[in-house]
């Protein structure tokens, strides 16, 4: 069987289609074989308040696309523009290397891995917000 494998811990909450299921007392595992669907961790979730940053608003973005909030088409050019911006100031082999890969996860329509990739760019943000005094 082939699809999406969600591994959840002990209560975790995932947002399903727009619906929010909660794992019960034990580690679980589904295959998600519907292609498309709607899929967000809420542990991954960014809430809307928090997206201040311009690594957090270019995640944002894409969580609303899986949240089905936004529709693809409206996102897409959103986040290549986020992304090209956020290149020109991360200049790192690593950063570099994260945004190459969230850009192409956008291309390929795979928003998951794109706001994760995204994500790992949150810490080289906070610390450079940091050294720079904001």
């Amino acid at each position: 069987m082939t699809g999406l494998i969600l591994k959840l811990a002990p209560h975790e909450r995932v947002l399903i289609n727009g619906a929010v299921i909660e794992n019960g007392e034990r580690r679980s595992r589904f295959c998600i074989v519907t292609p498309n669907a709607n899929i967000l961790r809420l542990r991954d979730a960014i809430h809307p308040e928090q997206a201040r940053t311009p690594v957090s608003r270019v995640c944002y973005i894409a969580q609303l696309v899986l949240s089905g909030d936004v529709e693809v088409g409206d996102a897409e050019p959103q986040l290549m523009r986020g992304i090209e911006q956020l290149s020109q100031v991360l200049t790192d082999h690593d950063s570099r290397s994260l945004l190459t890969r969230a850009s192409q996860a956008v291309v390929d329509g795979e928003f998951y891995p794109a706001m994760r990739h995204l994500r790992a760019l949150l810490p080289r943000e906070a610390r450079l917000m940091a050294a720079t005094g904001r």
